[in-house]
């Protein structure tokens, strides 16, 4: 594993203070219904009527749209998902990764990032939602 663990305050430190961007690969409803302040959303799976099912343009949408060095801070909905896709990202070259621990919900050991109180959105810029990214990356 070439990328660090952090905690939610730690990831909200290194994007305001070393220029990391905030990926949620949680599904676009998901992210909707709430999400950290200026993050873009990449589902790693989408939701849909028999569970969740892996998203086959994750990895080409993610390499068309971020540099492998770009600085990219991965979360989820509780940590799962965003180690899953920070593996993928990993195993592609990017080298810039930390993974957030506890997502945006928490984990049963770690408050996320919307318990703890950090800033959050239910909008986004068209350019940061899963339909602008894939747009971008064509």
């Amino acid at each position: 594993m070439a990328f660090r663990r952090v905690s939610p305050g730690e990831a909200k430190e290194l994007i305001e203070k070393e220029g990391y961007v905030y990926v949620d690969v949680r599904s676009v409803p998901e992210f909707e219904a709430g999400h950290p302040t200026g993050a873009y959303n990449a589902p790693i799976a989408h939701m849909g009527p028999a569970g969740m099912t892996p998203n086959p343009e994750f990895a080409a949408v993610m390499e068309a749209r971020f540099p492998k060095d770009a600085r990219l801070v991965i979360g989820c909905k509780s940590g799962g998902r965003s180690m899953q896709a920070a593996t993928v990202l990993d195993r592609l070259g990017f080298h810039n990764l930390v993974d957030q621990r506890a997502g945006y919900d928490g984990s049963a050991t770690e408050p996320g990032w919307r318990p703890a109180g950090l800033p959050t959105a239910t909008e986004a810029p068209a350019e940061q939602t899963w339909d602008g990214l894939k747009g971008s990356a064509r």
